[in-house]
């Protein structure tokens, strides 16, 4: 397969009066061969840009990108070997599933029996062979997909490029796809880039996350890294859902330690005492404005938070509860701030309530309000 390396990549487009609308910035990016790498972020990022760029499908203004040690900015699409796969399928409706699937192949004049070989080998993975003779008009959604993915197999390139290619399902076709997407990386253990905005898709899917903002890549790690350790606010605040809950405010000591006081316009902000293991860490940014983040599984009824987190409850009231099975989402108001909450307990709470709910900082994670960056985050490994 092939290892991609995309180095100071920018793509720069014309606006509407003519001025210069970066959509890529200076990407420095290497997806290992036999990775499955996701590009997520919000529309608009830059994600399916850059893919477009490895796909030849745009040109860069800036920068280079490699493909198994060869340079291809120069390179046709064609002539990449790599194979894309676009959310709405893009299947010519007048072939069959055979056809679709062998189109290609036959472009490149490969001799029939390998064509056959081809198809019959990627229709078994897909679990597609009994839909060969159809036309696109009498499958569902699923199963055109899944044609799409037949068509890019066949080709056996050496990376497969997905363009949102789930956008286009039903919520319960989305998570048997994924589950397809998975298996088929672990059969074929191909180079696979895989583009979207939704990131719990993200999470389950890939081996490496790129987080991206504005043409800029925040973060590069695994789903776990990128959840427990955000470099930024944004990145702790996109991935995650519920994301996570976000209190403005300073640090300061106190006779009995060191304290984080909510900031608040009405002064009915709320304290937090800081866990006595943090307090040393936490020194060097001592009356200084903070961002402190939760996790909304961190956020919990005091009643089930034990004594170790006496000194972090606050009263709130619930404003919306969301029951979903096995947990429940609580959106929650603490002395004018808002906290999503995720429980899973069985007895029943009603909008209006007011209860106790603790906060577990010895998982909290500490933002510079003004950079944005990350400072600290508990635990630490």
């Amino acid at each position: 397969m092939a290892r991609i390396v995309l180095e100071n990549l920018s793509r720069i487009f014309q606006g509407p009066k003519g001025e210069a609308v970066l959509a890529v910035q200076n990407v420095n990016l290497t997806i290992e061969d036999r990775e499955f790498l996701v590009l997520v972020g919000p529309s608009g990022c830059g994600k399916s840009t850059t893919l477009r760029m490895i796909a030849g499908l745009e040109a860069p203004s800036r920068g280079t990108i490699s493909i198994d040690g060869r340079i291809v900015n120069g390179l046709e699409p064609k002539d990449r070997d790599v194979a894309m796969v676009f959310q709405n399928y893009a299947l010519y409706p007048h072939m069959t599933v055979y056809e679709n699937m062998a189109f290609g192949l036959k472009l490149r004049k490969y001799p029939k029996p390998e064509i056959v070989r081809r198809v019959r080998e990627a229709a078994e993975i897909l679990d597609i062979t009994t839909l060969l003779d159809r036309l696109p008009k009498a499958l569902s959604g699923g199963q055109r997909q899944r044609v799409a993915v037949g068509r890019a197999i066949v080709r056996q390139p050496k990376a497969f490029l997905f363009d949102e290619p789930l956008s286009n399902l039903d919520a319960r076709m989305r998570v048997q796809m994924r589950l397809e997407l998975a298996r088929l990386h672990q059969r074929l253990g191909a180079t696979m880039v895989y583009v979207t905005h939704d990131q719990v898709e993200a999470m389950t899917l890939g081996d490496r996350l790129a987080v991206m903002r504005e043409g800029v890549i925040q973060q590069v790690a695994d789903p776990i890294e990128s959840y427990h350790h955000p470099a930024n606010l944004f990145v702790a605040g996109f991935i995650g859902a519920p994301p996570m809950n976000f209190v403005h405010g300073t640090l300061s000591n106190a006779l009995d330690g060191v304290l984080f006081t909510a900031e608040d316009r009405r002064n009915s902000g709320f304290r937090l005492k800081i866990p006595a293991e943090q307090a040393t860490r936490l020194a060097s940014i001592l009356g200084k404005p903070v961002i402190l983040g939760l996790r909304p599984e961190d956020v919990m009824p005091a009643s089930h938070a034990g004594e170790a987190k006496a000194a972090s409850v606050v009263e709130a009231q619930v404003e919306l509860v969301e029951p979903l099975g096995s947990e429940t989402f609580f959106h929650l108001t603490v002395a004018g701030q808002a906290f999503t909450a995720r429980w899973g307990i069985s007895e029943r709470i009603s909008v209006g309530q007011r209860l106790a709910v603790a906060f577990d900082l010895s998982r909290a994670h500490w933002f510079d309000p003004l950079s944005e960056q990350a400072m600290f985050c508990f635990p630490c490994e």
